[in-house]
């Protein structure tokens, strides 16, 4: 096989999480272009009807399903759908997550719990119910976050913590299923990109950012996205149990 076949995600069905914006729409933009079926998950449905048009755009299938993923009966509902629909279930992008900025001396218990509940229970409860089902040699992608690693200019307890307890679950899961399943479960920690959260930043958030930036810029989603595609592929068929850096050199700056 060539190289640049061992990319293809022809006809397997990828199921992305938090698909109605940002990163989550380059998600499946991406692997629509790779030849996968996309099932499309979020909370808010305004924008994930958007997001299908693009897949189908590009001759892929799409499928939509409200998801809150904090919900573990709405994530094996998103799993038997997208089985319902497609009959197998190939790769999981567990993108779903929130954030918040209040300095840990105010945060409250409601706000911790529930950054909690969606970017790493969340996580949790989908790859629980989608591995269930899961073609042999399936692919989860846990979309973690740079502040797992490294601290940033806002006050992130409660997000930078969750994003770092990911990383412990995407290693232990790829322990566990790899052995029994063959199914490789690996953690994306991208940098600064364009999304919801950097366009509702603070006056002065992105000079900062910028300032850590080897590379002198922000993230295009096009970059990460192509870093999932070789994760989800089998040119990315030995990888497992790993955090995968995408963040224009902050970490060594």
């Amino acid at each position: 096989m060539a190289i640049l076949d061992l990319f293809r995600l022809d006809d397997r069905v990828v199921v992305i999480t938090g698909a109605s914006s940002g990163l989550g729409v380059a998600f499946a933009q991406a692997c629509a272009e790779a030849g996968a079926d996309v099932v499309l998950a979020a909370r808010r449905v305004d924008g994930l009807e958007q997001t299908a048009e693009l897949v189908r755009d590009l001759g892929r299938r799409a499928l939509t399903i409200q998801t809150d993923v904090s919900d573990v009966a709405q994530c094996a509902r998103l799993a038997n759908a997208t089985m319902n629909e497609f009959s197998r279930l190939d790769v999981l992008v567990n993108n779903a997550g929130i954030a918040t900025a209040v300095p840990a001396s105010r945060e409250t218990p409601e706000q911790f719990r529930r950054v909690f509940d969606v970017n790493l229970f969340g996580a949790y409860w989908t790859a629980q119910q989608c591995a269930a089902i899961m073609s042999p040699g399936g692919s989860i992608i846990n979309v973690s976050s740079i502040l797992a690693l490294t601290t940033g200019p806002l006050p992130q307890a409660a997000y930078s913590a969750s994003k770092a307890a990911l990383l412990g679950l995407t290693r232990d899961l790829a322990r566990q299923w790899g052995s029994r399943r063959g199914i490789r479960v690996n953690a994306l920690a991208p940098g600064f990109f364009k999304s919801e959260i950097t366009d509702s930043a603070p006056p002065g958030y992105l000079d900062q950012v910028a300032n850590r930036q080897i590379l002198g810029r922000m993230g295009d989603p096009v970059e990460l996205a192509s870093t999932l595609v070789w994760l989800a592929s089998a040119a990315g068929g030995y990888v497992t149990g790993e955090t995968i850096v995408v963040d224009g050199g902050v970490i060594i700056s």
